[in-house]
């Protein structure tokens, strides 16, 4: 699975951002081959320089399928409609998203004990 990741930085005017926001999704929502997608407003940066607002994450099955769906009337529009939004200020990435059930993770790596954790 991959997904295009939106990274929204701080913007002047949030509240014109909000606005049109529905809008943006509406578009994105119909973009073919999207199978998911997951929107996380920032509250704290705990370490580093950037220092997104939100993270827009939408899930397809593949690299190919994201710039096809990119690439569609929706698609196109909804980018247009993004770089308007954010006047620009916002970074597009695409990753190859692995997961793992939580269940599986720890059949492989029992808890830590109080002796395994530093002082």
């Amino acid at each position: 699975m991959h997904k295009l990741v939106i990274l929204v930085e701080p913007l002047d005017d949030e509240q014109a951002f909000d606005d049109i926001w529905p809008q943006f999704l509406h578009l994105s929502e119909r973009m073919p081959g999207l199978q998911r997608e997951a929107t996380c407003r920032v509250e704290d940066v705990l370490y580093g320089r950037y220092r997104p607002a939100l993270i827009h994450e939408l899930y397809f099955e593949s690299a190919a399928a994201i710039q096809a769906a990119m690439s569609s009337p929706d698609g196109q529009v909804a980018g247009e409609l993004l770089q308007k939004m954010t006047a620009g200020r916002m970074t597009l990435l695409i990753a190859d998203h692995q997961e793992d059930e939580l269940e599986n993770i720890r059949k492989y790596n029992p808890p830590a004990s109080s002796d395994d954790r530093p002082r």
